[in-house]
């Protein structure tokens, strides 16, 4: 068994996929598989591009019908076979250096559950890009000065309900951790949300480091982008921060649930969302993302 799986989901191909595909066979620590789930996409040229690169370390699942992004999610947990797991977008980049800095901190630090290391955001045409949210998140991740920190319990719960500011496509996971949890198809853009939340009620332990592993992708096309712009995300991430501080204050993390009601910075993107379709004119939309400003 390889000491890691890389779990890549998609429905569809494009260069992003292979340029996806090949940073994953390009890395240093060689020691991983590499499982291409398929979620039923029409054409099977994704799938005769992959076997025909000839590497034995890519498998191909092709689900028999379209699950959607959530379900595909739950899916591919189920296939895991490493004891770590990241489960990488269809267009994003992993550095060469990803798999060996991950190895490298679990020999420093074995008890963890979740690991996040430094990220870099490009656009569409792989450039570095620094849009207003993920500045945002830059500023509310915890760091420390020089070692890699680590968070757990009410202090995990109080730093992701103030800000989601983990990069869920370079997390990599623990699997028996993720498995007893697994990802919750009610908050199918924010799953990732959910799931480490569930975690830090359960006594998880992350890891936060700076080593610079990743490139995210940041364009219109991407799930995450897509939902963010829409009605989608701002109504579940209210739903969702609103059923974990419940959670919180029955535990005793009366501060966490502060923080989860008050949804600080999900009102603040419903807000800079809303002053966008004002601009545009789009005063229909606006009306409702202001709804989630308020609400």
């Amino acid at each position: 068994m390889a000491e890691f799986d890389v779990v890549l989901p998609f429905y569809g191909s494009s260069d992003h996929f292979e340029k996806a595909v090949r940073s994953v066979l390009a890395q240093s620590n060689r020691d991983f598989r590499l499982l291409c789930v398929d979620d039923h996409y029409p054409s099977l040229e994704p799938r005769n591009w992959l076997l025909s690169l000839g590497d034995p370390r890519v498998e191909y699942v092709r689900n028999p019908e379209n699950l959607g992004v959530a379900a595909n999610f739950a899916r591919c947990l189920e296939l895991v076979e490493a004891e770590w797991f990241v489960m990488m977008g269809g267009d994003d980049v992993m550095l060469p250096n990803y798999l060996e800095a991950m190895s490298r901190r679990l020999r420093e630090y074995p008890h963890v559950d979740v690991l996040q290391l430094g990220v870099e955001v490009i656009d569409s045409g792989g450039g570095i890009s620094r849009p207003l949210g993920d500045r945002v998140k830059a500023l509310v991740r915890p760091r420390s000065s020089h070692e890699p920190l680590i968070i757990d319990g009410a202090r995990m719960a109080r730093s992701l309900a103030r800000a989601d500011w983990a990069y869920f496509p370079s997390l990599l996971w623990r699997t028996s951790t993720a498995r007893r949890h697994g990802f919750s198809t009610e908050f199918a853009i924010a799953l990732d949300l959910a799931l480490l939340l569930d975690i830090a009620l359960d006594g998880g332990r992350m890891l936060v480091a700076d080593d610079l592993v990743f490139q995210y992708r940041r364009h219109e096309a991407s799930a995450s982008a897509t939902g963010t712009h829409g009605d989608v995300r701002f109504a579940q991430e209210a739903t969702l921060l609103d059923a974990y501080a419940r959670r919180f204050t029955a535990r005793g993390w009366d501060s966490a649930a502060r923080i989860a009601r008050w949804r600080l910075i999900p009102r603040l993107n419903a807000m800079v969302a809303t002053a966008a379709c004002l601009a545009r004119g789009r005063f229909g939309q606006a009306k409702r993302y202001l709804r989630y400003v308020f609400a």
